[in-house]
Order: C-alpha cells, then sequence, then structure tokens
C-alpha cells in the first residue's frame, strides 16, 4: 500500500517538473528564508552532499536561489526564489489530494489514529530518512 500510495504522489509532482525528493526540500526552504545547505542536511536528515545534488537540481529548474554569505566567502545560503515559492503551495494541494485520494475511506478519527500510530514506528525506529530521486 505504501508503494501506491508514494508513487500515485511521485507521479502527480513529477507532472509539476519535480520529484518528491525536491518536494521534500522546496517544503523545508518554504517556512525558513535563506538557509545554510547545513542547517538543511541537518534538518532534513542528508548528507551535505545530497542537498548539493538536490540544490544543483533545483537552481537549473530556477526554483530556488543561492546568495554567497558576505562574511564567509566560503559559505552561502539557499531560498525560494518567486517561481519555487509559487510552486511550493500547487505541491502541497497535490499531496492533500493524493492523500484524500487513498484515505477517504476512514473516518477522521480513524485517520488520527493511523497518524498516530505511524509517528509512533517512526520515532520507535528513528526513521529520518528522506527521498533521495
Amino acid at each position: 500500500m505504501s508503494n501506491t500510495v508514494s508513487q500515485s504522489f511521485a507521479r502527480k509532482v513529477e507532472r509539476e517538473g519535480v520529484t518528491v525528493a525536491e518536494w521534500v526540500f522546496l517544503r523545508a526552504l518554504y517556512d525558513g528564508g535563506h538557509v545554510a545547505p547545513s542547517q538543511l542536511a541537518e534538518g532534513m536528515a542528508m548528507t551535505k552532499g545530497a542537498i548539493s545534488k538536490l540544490s544543483d537540481r533545483l537552481l537549473e529548474k530556477s526554483l530556488i536561489e543561492r546568495r554567497d554569505n558576505p562574511d564567509d566567502k566560503r559559505a552561502h545560503t539557499l531560498a525560494l526564489n518567486q517561481k519555487g515559492r509559487a510552486l511550493v503551495p500547487r505541491l502541497a494541494a497535490l499531496a492533500d489530494e493524493n492523500d484524500e485520494e487513498f484515505f477517504s475511506a476512514l473516518t477522521l478519527d480513524e485517520r488520527r489514529r493511523l497518524a498516530q500510530i505511524l509517528r509512533k514506528i517512526v520515532n520507535e525506529r528513528e526513521l529520518t530518512n528522506v527521498p533521495l530521486d
């Protein structure tokens, strides 16, 4: 079931020109303003190398911007540009649509309970992996 839900969402966001990993990255930047790649890596439980690859892809797609740190020429920050900021709510709506498509058979109470159970598993197993594709 998990693969079906994930694959369905992946197809939806790919029609918008991004991968699931890129969506997660964009969402992490949405509330963050200008963020150092090391902060993103820590917050998303990814390596700096993976963050670098994702940021390069999103720069190529003109969805984010990179700014040099005036105090440290070796450092920079990443932020959504106008195009990226406009895309995030559309992708969030696709996520909600995907959830509704698969979980609408459950009552609100059942959905809450399922979310609680899944959070318990995630916490117990210390699952922090983010999609890398």
